[in-house]
């Protein structure tokens, strides 16, 4: 069953209970272990709380949540209490989180069951899911290659048939690309729409909790519920949260906005670009406007994002010290040691790499010339997708440069990694909405392509009303 509404159905007229529909997924998590997208799966829980739900349900099933049948999997920077919480990092070796993140309280206050905590970059820093301190996540369609990042093992949990649909975090790309790498929904909320609370931060600024699904209206019913002012977080909007069913409906034309340099761009593979540029020709033949335009700082875009969000890093990261919790050196002699030993040990190569880099651009003689003039882009860009918006409905992108590459073969070239979240960061940057949608296959390796749409700030639901009318017209 490929959605929610499917598995409601079977479990009201009897043909499936949940607790059936929950062995199956752990039955398929066992057959999926090569794929590494677990870190832990919740077992003994999981089959207790299923019981406990179909019970709930047969006494009366009017009093079951609008989640009831949606079996998720938790990226594993989310805190749910007395849970392990590790972030895909030594650091956090055997820290158990305290409290339960707004957004999780709000999914199991609907019911929803929550399978396990999936793989992740560690303290979601990378594109690849390959340095995680528990070891890479494969891609469910050619285990050679990576899922994408930071939520690559949240996106093969659903690729791979483990749970309905999984949540993860976006900082720069993070939900959007490995949904497209492994043919699914990604959708990065606007910021502050979902609450950070209980959201291991990586760059505060930058950070949404996102969701990873099969269709369109299972992500907005995840968003509906997640979604709402949250006292926890003072950046979190008190705007109410967009109604799941019905999604608007589309009347007339749209008008989509293409950055030119963007399907120019020497980067981007060739067949990429031929892929994207027939649906956008569907596009306008089924009556929408598709407009080239000029956006004149794509190639700032990834400079500014990773002085911001590294300068973000290396404060946030400071608080693991060895000294509170998660992992210390044992070879520590003096206080010194204890924070310089533990990080050396706890921290991985990449996550150094951007503390450092962080450290540096907000050093003394450097900020200015850095982090004062990335900010200052950030704002250039956000004021330019404010003065699109006005005239464009949405914008339309790839989600991706290229197909997903074989594992370690970008290992020791981190700014090719780094330039292949060039179509994602804009979102983050600006704080808007953007999702991700599958439109095809890479027509060399036969492996996923995604397009991204992104929008108005906190209207994700004419955005995944667009997306699903673009999805309908793929499949004619």
């Amino acid at each position: 069953m490929q959605s929610l509404s499917e598995i409601r159905t079977a479990l009201r007229e009897e043909t499936l209970t949940l607790p059936v529909l929950a062995e199956r997924y752990l039955q398929q998590i066992e057959a999926t272990r090569h794929l590494n997208c677990y870190v832990e799966v919740y077992e003994q829980e999981v089959r207790g709380r299923a019981a406990e739900l179909q019970e709930k349900f047969r006494r009366d099933p009017a009093t079951v949540g609008k989640l009831f049948g949606m079996v998720v999997s938790v990226k594993d920077v989310l805190s749910q209490r007395d849970h392990r919480l590790s972030a895909g990092s030594r650091m956090l070796e055997g820290f158990e989180a305290v409290f339960t993140a707004t957004a999780l309280e709000r999914l199991l206050a609907e019911d929803a069951l929550i399978i396990g905590r999936t793989n992740c970059d560690e303290f979601a820093m990378g594109s690849t899911n390959e340095t995680s301190w528990f070891g890479p996540v494969r891609n469910a369609a050619d285990p050679e290659r990576i899922p994408g990042g930071s939520s690559g093992g949240a996106a093969v949990s659903v690729q791979a048939g483990t749970c309905l649909a999984a949540i993860g975090s976006d900082t720069g790309g993070s939900v959007r690309q490995p949904a497209a790498f492994c043919g699914l929904i990604g959708l990065k909320p606007t910021y502050g729409r979902i609450s950070r609370h209980g959201l291991i931060a990586y760059a505060s600024s930058f950070d949404q909790i996102g969701i990873i699904s099969k269709n369109i209206p299972d992500a907005a019913v995840l968003l509906e519920v997640m979604s709402g002012a949250d006292p926890h977080d003072a950046t979190c909007s008190v705007l109410p949260a967009p109604a799941a069913d019905p999604l608007p409906a589309i009347a007339g034309r749209l008008r989509f906005a293409v950055f030119r340099a963007a399907l120019e761009h020497p980067g981007l593979d060739p067949h990429i670009r031929a892929l994207t540029e027939q649906r956008l020709d569907q596009i306008k033949v089924a009556g929408h406007a598709v407009e080239l335009i000029d956006f004149p700082y794509l190639d700032y875009l990834i400079p500014a994002y990773y002085v911001l969000t590294t300068a973000e890093a290396s404060s946030n990261l400071s608080r693991y010290d060895g000294v509170r919790y998660g992992y210390r050196s044992r070879e520590a002699q003096t206080v010194e040691e204890v924070y310089r030993l533990s990080r050396t040990e706890g921290f991985g190569r990449e996550v150094k790499r951007r503390i450092l880099l962080g450290a540096f651009v907000l050093s003394a003689g450097y900020y200015d010339a850095y982090y004062a003039r990335a900010q200052k882009i950030r704002r250039l860009i956000r004021d330019e997708f404010g003065r699109l918006l006005n005239d464009y409905d949405q914008v339309l992108l790839p989600a991706s440069p290229t197909p997903p590459w074989r594992i370690g073969e970008l290992a020791d070239d981190p700014v090719a990694m780094y330039l292949s979240d060039i179509y994602t960061v804009p979102a983050n940057l600006a704080g808007l909405p953007a999702v991700s949608i599958p439109v095809g296959r890479h027509e060399p390796t036969q492996l996923p392509v995604g397009l991204q749409l992104l929008g108005r700030p906190f209207e994700e639901a004419l955005l995944l009303s667009s997306a699903r009318n673009l999805l309908q017209l793929f499949t004619l």
